[in-house]
C-alpha cells in the first residue's frame, strides 16, 4: 500500500458525494484525491491538502478494495457482522502511537467493529503519523501554532471530523488538552488511555516516564493503565476500565512502563470494542460500565 504524500496539516476525506457544495474550480489546483473521495473544506490552503494515488490507496470506507483488510471474525462472536454499520474512529497521537497501532490492527482483524478513518497529530513527523501514512490513513495536523502555522484551527478540525462522519474520538498519547468545543461536540464519545491507576498520578505534566517515576518514588505497590472518558480537563473524566500491574521492589521506570504498556494495548482495544458495539452502560450515578459481549447481564 502506498502512503499519501502530504505536508503540514494534510487532510483528504473519503466523501466526494457532498463536494458539489464547494467550488470545483477553487479546489482543482489544491487537491489530488481518488474519485469519490474529496474533502469538503472551502478555505484550506495548499499545504493542508493530501495528494494520493487512487489506484493504490484503500480508504476503508464502505466496502474495502483490499481483501487483506476485510474484517475477519476472529472473536468467536456469533453476532459479529449483524450491525452493518462499522463505526468511524478518529485517533489523536503525539508520539509512536503503539496504542493506535493496536486499535488499527484489531479493527483489521475484526475485533473492533470500527475503522480508523483519520489520524490527528500535533507532531507530523511522529511515529504514529508515519504509520498512518504507510497504512493509507489520512493525517491531519492540529492545532495551529507558531511552529506549525498550517495546522488546523479548532473550528476547522470540527468541520473535518464531521465530514469524515466520525463516531468516536480516541486519544492515544496525545499531549495537548482537547478543546472544550470538541468535548461538547462529542459527548460521552471521546476516550483516553493513561498509564496509571487514575485518579492517582494524573493531570497536567503526568505523561510518559514521568508517570512511572512518580509511581515508583511514591512507594505504590500497584500501577496500571486507565481508560477513561474525556472531559474539559486532564485525566479527570469518568473511568471506564483499568488493569492492575504490580510494582516490583527493584523496578525501573522503563521496566514498569513496558509492563503497563503491554496491558494498555489489551484494555484499550477491549474498551474501544465495547464502545463500537454500544456495550457501554451508564449507571445512575454517572459511572460507565462495560456490558459483557457473551453475557448481557454481566457488567464490569
Amino acid at each position: 500500500m502506498e502512503a499519501a504524500t502530504l505536508r503540514f496539516g494534510s487532510i483528504c476525506s473519503p466523501n466526494q458525494t457532498k463536494a458539489s457544495q464547494f467550488s470545483q474550480k477553487r479546489l482543482k489546483s489544491r487537491l489530488s484525491c481518488p474519485p469519490n473521495y474529496l474533502i469538503q473544506k472551502n478555505n484550506l490552503n495548499s499545504n493542508q491538502i493530501s495528494t494520493v494515488k487512487p489506484s493504490r490507496l484503500d480508504w476503508r470506507v464502505g466496502k474495502s478494495k483490499c481483501s487483506s483488510l476485510e474484517p475477519k471474525n476472529t472473536s468467536g462472536d456469533a453476532n459479529f457482522g449483524k450491525d452493518p454499520r462499522r463505526k468511524k474512529l478518529a485517533i489523536f497521537v503525539s508520539g509512536g502511537g503503539s496504542n493506535f497501532r493496536s486499535i488499527h490492527e484489531a479493527s483489521i482483524q475484526g475485533l473492533v467493529n470500527g475503522d480508523v478513518a483519520v489520524l490527528v497529530t500535533d507532531k507530523p513527523g511522529c511515529g504514529g503519523a508515519v504509520y498512518a501514512r504507510n497504512s493509507g490513513i489520512p493525517v491531519i495536523v492540529f492545532p495551529k501554532s507558531k511552529l506549525i502555522p498550517d495546522g488546523l484551527l479548532t473550528e476547522e478540525l470540527l468541520t473535518v471530523l464531521r465530514n469524515f462522519e466520525i463516531d468516536f474520538v480516541l486519544l492515544a498519547g496525545f499531549l495537548k488538552l482537547i478543546p472544550v468545543e470538541l468535548v461538547q461536540a462529542y459527548p460521552k464519545s471521546i476516550l483516553n488511555i493513561h498509564p496509571s491507576l487514575l485518579p492517582a498520578f494524573g493531570g497536567k505534566g503526568y505523561y510518559g516516564l514521568k508517570v512511572h517515576k512518580a509511581v515508583i518514588a511514591s512507594g505504590a505497590r500497584y500501577s496500571g493503565p486507565t481508560v477513561h472518558f474525556v472531559d474539559e480537563h486532564y485525566d479527570t473524566g469518568r473511568t471506564l476500565a483499568q488493569r492492575i500491574v504490580p510494582v516490583l521492589a527493584n523496578d525501573t521506570p522503563e521496566n514498569l512502563a513496558a509492563r503497563v504498556l503491554h496491558e494498555e494495548h489489551q484494555v484499550y482495544v477491549e474498551a474501544v470494542a465495547a464502545l463500537c458495539e454500544d456495550r457501554i452502560v451508564w449507571r445512575e450515578d454517572g459511572v460507565p460500565l462495560i456490558r459483557s459481549r457473551t453475557n448481557p447481564d454481566e457488567l464490569s
